[in-house]
């Protein structure tokens, strides 16, 4: 009996064989039609697919959700947290706007030293013999030029206006070996430090700073401005960088060459400035 199931075992792992063979066979070669099992086989694995897609597809749109909803989140506490600082901002800006205009309103009431009208002008003329003394701009009396004032560029004051006429007026530059050239400068720094700008080293191509104190501490670096106390210019247009600090043979003052702001050479386009606050010979005048 057992050697009878043996074989009968033995039979069916034959036939097996030769049918799992046969199916190979057929499957290899080229059908228009494939045999009933295999449209079996195919068909279930189609509908599965189908059946499974769906889910699957759900399942992953879920998870996609929820990293989206993470990143929203995220995105939204960033979000928070740049309007509380933009609020703080807003009311920041808004007390410093009120500010700011509680201080015009107080400083509107005073005159400054500093304050000033623009007039633009173009150079018109330059001699060459008095290449560093003089040049004539197209701005005269009928615009409100007068004499002694104020004239800059961009970079600082280049001079003041000698002398006008209806339309045009002549400005005499710092470079002017004029000694009546002078103007009331002081140096910037910790402390300031009053002088005087008058002359012009036309080998150094440096202006003159005298009438330092002796024990002032001016250095290599510092600018130098207007101060407004000559009682013509306006306060703070740039003169220059000094550039060297010497004392007088005296030991009694000082006094340092200063690098013009301006290009004193190289003048097109420049800015007549009309000082608002009275000027000392206006009030003496009064």
């Amino acid at each position: 009996m057992p050697q009878f199931f043996l074989n009968k075992r033995l039979i069916v792992l034959l036939v097996s064989i030769i049918l799992l063979v046969a199916l190979i066979g057929i499957s290899l070669k080229e059908r228009q039609r494939l045999t009933w099992p295999e449209q079996f086989i195919k068909d279930t694995v189609g509908v599965m697919e189908r059946v499974l897609e769906k889910p699957a597809h759900a399942v992953a749109g879920f998870f996609e959700s929820i990293e989206d909803i993470k990143h929203t989140y995220e995105e939204n506490q960033l979000l928070k947290e740049k309007l509380d600082k933009y609020a703080k901002l807003s009311v920041d800006v808004k007390n410093l706007q009120q500010d700011n205009e509680e201080l015009r309103a107080i400083l509107g009431k005073k005159d400054s030293l500093n304050d000033y009208n623009p007039l633009q002008a173009t150079i018109i003329g330059r001699n060459p013999d008095k290449w560093y003394d003089l040049v004539a701009i197209d701005k005269g009396e009928q615009q409100g030029v007068k004499k002694d004032m104020a004239v800059i560029t961009e970079k600082g004051l280049i001079g003041k206006i000698k002398s006008v006429s209806q339309f045009t007026s002549t400005v005499e530059l710092l470079s002017s070996l004029n000694r009546t050239n002078r103007i009331s400068a002081v140096a910037q720094d910790d402390e300031k430090v009053f002088g005087l700008i008058e002359g012009y080293d036309t080998e150094k191509q440096m202006l003159i700073f005298t009438k330092i104190p002796s024990d002032a501490q001016v250095k290599k670096g510092q600018y130098v401005e207007t101060s407004g106390l000559g009682g013509i210019f306006p306060r703070g247009l740039v003169i220059g960088q000094i550039t060297d600090v010497t004392p007088d043979e005296y030991g009694l003052t000082q006094t340092a060459y200063v690098k013009p702001a301006a290009d004193l050479n190289d003048i097109d386009h420049v800015i007549v400035v009309k000082r608002t606050m009275p000027t000392a010979e206006a009030e003496l005048q009064e």
